[in-house]
C-alpha cells in the first residue's frame, strides 16, 4: 500500500506552498487508494510558535484535506509528533556512530563562529573535519571521557569521500551529486533531539512511507537522506520534488512580503501572531471558497494535459499524476484565483452560499428569512469574485438608505421629478401580478406613455431604493423588496432643496 505524509514544522503559519505540498501528497495517496499521514516535525524546539500546530490542522481541514493518521486522530505508527519520539532516535544515531557513518563533534558555537569569521564560506566537510574537535581526531578513551562528563556535543554524518550520490526523482529524472561538495550535517543536537535530516529518514522508514513528495527547497538535502537510507540498509522511498510557487512579478519564491505588496493572502486562513497580535488575513476570511482555493493550488505546477480548468476534489484525485507536474516554477496569478472563485460562487449550491452570507448578516445583527437570503444570493452572486463582497452588493435588501448620494440627486432631480414619482408610485400600486418581468414591462410602458426621461427617473428610483445609483436591475430590486417597502422608500426620497424638504406621495 502507498503511504504518504505531510510533515510540517510548527514554526509559524502554513504558507500556500505548504498547502500545495499537502494537497499533492493527498491527491497521489487517494489516487492509489493509499494512506495519507500528518506528522509534526517539532525537533527545532527553539523556533516553535504557539498555536502553529493547531493552525496547520485547522487550515488543512478547511481546505478539505483529510488525514488517515495524524497527531489529532492517532494511528498504529504513532506518536506522530517528533518530540514524543525522542527515545526512538537514540538507537539509530548510535548505530550510525558504531558503523562509522557518523561521529561526535565537540566544537563550541564560539569556536565555529571564530573559524567562520576567518574562513569565508567555511564548510564542515571531508577536507576540514580533520582540523576540528571531533571523535575522528580523538582517541576512543578521550571521546568516552568527554561524553560521560557531559561535555556538549553534536553528532555529524560522515560524508564519504569521492563518491557520486545518485537517485531518481519522478519529476526531475536521474540526479547526481558529488559527495566532496557536501558538508557533514549535524544529525543529532546537543539538546538530545535529532535534526530534521535524521528524524525525517527514521520516521519515514518506521512509518513505512513509500513516496516523499516535497518542495524543491529540500532537493539539496536529498543526497544526505539517500546516504542515510544506504547507511541503515533501508529501502528508499520514491522521491518527487515540486517546483516553487513564484512571485506574481519578478523572480524568486512567493513570500508573505509579496502578498503584502500586491494585496493578496499567502496563508489559507487568518493567522494571529501570538507575540505581536498582528493578524495576517487568510483566503478563507478574504472571501475564497475552499474548493476554489484548492483548484487554484492544484494548477500551480500541475497540468492535466487537457483544456479543463475547473476540477472538483474527486476529479483532481482521478486525474492527478506526478508525471504531469512541471519542473519549472509556477507563477502565482491573483486574477486567475479570483476567476476561479467567481466560477465556484456561480456554481456552488445556493444553500451553502446562503449559509455563508447568513453568518455575515447575523454578525451585523440582521435577522432575515433563509428563503429571502437565498433570493438575494441568486440576484447578486454573478457580481461577486469574493464571498466577502456579498454585503457591499446586497446591503440595500436588508437595510434602507440612511443617506443619499448628493451628486446623483442633484444631477437627476428636476422640478418635474415629484410628478414623475407620483406616476411611478401609482403604477406600482396598481400592479397585481407582482413579478420581475411584469414590473419591468409596466414601468417602461408608463415611462414611455408619460414622456418621462428614463435615465432620470430610473436613477431617482434607484437612489430612493439603494441610496446611490448602483445595484442590480431596478425591477429585480423592486420585486425583491416588495411593494410596500419599495413604495415606502420612494416616499422617503428627499428633494435636496434649500429647505431640505421631503417629497412624499
Amino acid at each position: 500500500m502507498y503511504r504518504l505524509r505531510f510533515a510540517p514544522s510548527p514554526t509559524g503559519p502554513l504558507h500556500i506552498g505548504g498547502v500545495r505540498t499537502a494537497l499533492f501528497n493527498y491527491l497521489f495517496a487517494k489516487k492509489h487508494c493509499g494512506k495519507f499521514i500528518l506528522r509534526i516535525e517539532d525537533t527545532d524546539q527553539q523556533r516553535l510558535i504557539e498555536g502553529a500546530e493547531k493552525y496547520i490542522i485547522d487550515s488543512l481541514s478547511w481546505c478539505g484535506i483529510v488525514f488517515d493518521e495524524s497527531v489529532h486522530i492517532g494511528g498504529e505508527y504513532g506518536p506522530y509528533r517528533q518530540s514524543e519520539r525522542k527515545e526512538i532516535y537514540f538507537k539509530y544515531v548510535n548505530e550510525l556512530i558504531e558503523k562509522g557513518h557518523a561521529y561526535y563533534a565537540f566544537d563550541t558555537n564560539e569556536e565555529l563562529k571564530e573559524i567562520r569569521d576567518k574562513v569565508p564560506n567555511f564548510q564542515y566537510d571531508v577536507k576540514t573535519r580533520v582540523n576540528m574537535k571531533n571523535s575522528l581526531m580523538f582517541s576512543q578513551k578521550e571521546v568516552n571521557n568527554l561524553v560521560s562528563s557531559g561535555y556538549p556535543y553534536v553528532v555529524r554524518i560522515k560524508i564519504p569521500e569521492n563518491t557520486t550520490i545518485e537517485f531518481q526523482d519522478v519529476i526531475r529524472g536521474l540526479l547526481k551529486f558529488d559527495s566532496n561538495l557536501l558538508d557533514d550535517k549535524v544529525i543529532f543536537k546537543s539538546d538530545g533531539l535529532p535534526t530534521y535530516h535524521l528524524a525525517n529518514v527514521v520516521d519515514d522508514h518506521l512509518m513505512k512511507i513509500t513516496h516523499v513528495i516535497r518542495g524543491e527547497e529540500w532537493l539539496p538535502s536529498c543526497p544526505l537522506h539517500v546516504l542515510l537510507y544506504d547507511f541503515f540498509g533501508w529501502k528508499k522511498p520514491v522521491f518527487a520534488h515540486l517546483p516553487l510557487i513564484l512571485k506574481p512579478q519578478g523572480s524568486g519564491k512567493l513570500s508573505k512580503r509579496d502578498g503584502d505588496k500586491f494585496g493578496f493572502p499567502v496563508f489559507p486562513t487568518n493567522w494571529t501572531d501570538p507575540t505581536t497580535q498582528e493578524v495576517s488575513i487568510g483566503y478563507k476570511e478574504w472571501g475564497y471558497l475552499p474548493e476554489a482555493f484548492i483548484n487554484m493550488l492544484a494548477l500551480l505546477g500541475w497540468n492535466s494535459g487537457t483544456s479543463q480548468e475547473i476540477f472538483s476534489m474527486e476529479e483532481l484525485i482521478n486525474e492527478f499524476s506526478l508525471e504531469k507536474v512541471n519542473k519549472s516554477g509556477a507563477r502565482f496569478n491573483l486574477e486567475k484565483i479570483k476567476w476561479f472563485n467567481h466560477q465556484y460562487i456561480l456554481n456552488t449550491d445556493i444553500n451553502k452560499l446562503s449559509d455563508i452570507f447568513e453568518r455575515e448578516l447575523v454578525s451585523k445583527k440582521i435577522n432575515a428569512d433563509k428563503s429571502y437570503i437565498e433570493q438575494v444570493v441568486r440576484l447578486v452572486r454573478d457580481r461577486l469574485e469574493l464571498t466577502s463582497e456579498f454585503w457591499e452588493n446586497s446591503y440595500y435588501f436588508f437595510i434602507e438608505p440612511e443617506s443619499y448620494d448628493e451628486k446623483v440627486l442633484n444631477k437627476h432631480w428636476t422640478d418635474e421629478a415629484p410628478e414623475w414619482l407620483n406616476i411611478i408610485v401609482d403604477v406600482l400600486h396598481s400592479i397585481a401580478d407582482w413579478n420581475t418581468n411584469n414590473i419591468e414591462k409596466i414601468l417602461k410602458e408608463s415611462v414611455q406613455t408619460n414622456n418621462i426621461p428614463m435615465g432620470k427617473i430610473f436613477n431617482l428610483l434607484r437612489l430612493a431604493l439603494v441610496g446611490t445609483n448602483k445595484g442590480i436591475d431596478i425591477a429585480n430590486i423592486i420585486h425583491t423588496l416588495g411593494k410596500e417597502e419599495s413604495l415606502r422608500r420612494i416616499g422617503n426620497l428627499p428633494t435636496w432643496t434649500s429647505q431640505n424638504q421631503t417629497w412624499k406621495k
